[in-house]
């Protein structure tokens, strides 16, 4: 049976989802500037893509529910800190502690969560880097300050989160024990492979150094 807000909370959820959709958009233009001044700026441009999303109101109910939380408006504002998310994909596993550095020093954003699931991956194997930053946003009437998870990963570690995410959907939360054991077989030579890419890399760049 799905889990939904009440009618009332609903539609208060649905007005606090403006100031998230705001705050979102906020995080967005950061990054946006950041790969302007990556490509045109710098010599190099350590992101390869930004995918960003609001959760539904049936996401948020179903995760408040799961938690034993009420499903309310403000219950979710409370203890939700993942309603407005953004991913950003790196090239390279060596380049997600710079860029995560570059937005925690930004003057006006607050790190509230800072977790490094790169050099101390769960024990499933899952590996990003995941902050909840503060962002504020500047209405007609007032100033309102929002958190915003940023989770910084590399290619193959999001094509193994995504595959994780299915396979726990397919089978309603549980991972049989014969899967957990491949995806986390799968998760260390997705990290070997992101070292010896770089060092590919790396290789590259030596070669067309001038002398």
């Amino acid at each position: 049976m799905a889990i939904l807000f009440p009618p009332a909370e609903f539609q208060k959820m649905k007005e606090r989802l403006v100031l998230y959709s705001c705050a979102l958009r906020n995080m967005d233009m950061r990054i946006g500037v950041l790969q302007e001044d990556f490509n045109h700026l710098q010599d190099y441009n350590p992101i390869e893509h930004v995918k960003s999303r609001i959760k539904t109101p049936e996401s948020i109910a179903a995760k408040l529910h799961r938690l034993g939380h009420p499903v309310t408006a403000e219950s979710a504002c409370n203890i939700l800190m993942d309603i407005a998310g953004v991913r950003c994909i790196c090239a390279f596993a060596t380049e997600i502690q710079y860029f995560a550095d570059i937005l925690k020093r930004q003057p006006d954003v607050k790190v509230l969560i800072e977790k490094d699931y790169v050099n101390n991956p769960k024990k499933n194997g899952y590996r990003s880097y995941h902050l909840i930053l503060e962002v504020p946003i500047y209405l007609s009437d007032s100033t309102r300050c929002l958190p915003v998870e940023v989770q910084i990963r590399t290619q193959a570690m999001d094509f193994w989160a995504s595959l994780e995410h299915k396979v726990k959907y397919k089978y309603g939360g549980y991972i049989p024990e014969h899967l957990q054991y491949g995806l986390t077989d799968c998760a260390e030579q997705i990290a070997e492979l992101d070292k010896r890419m770089y060092n590919v890399q790396e290789l590259i760049e030596l070669a067309y150094e001038p002398e």
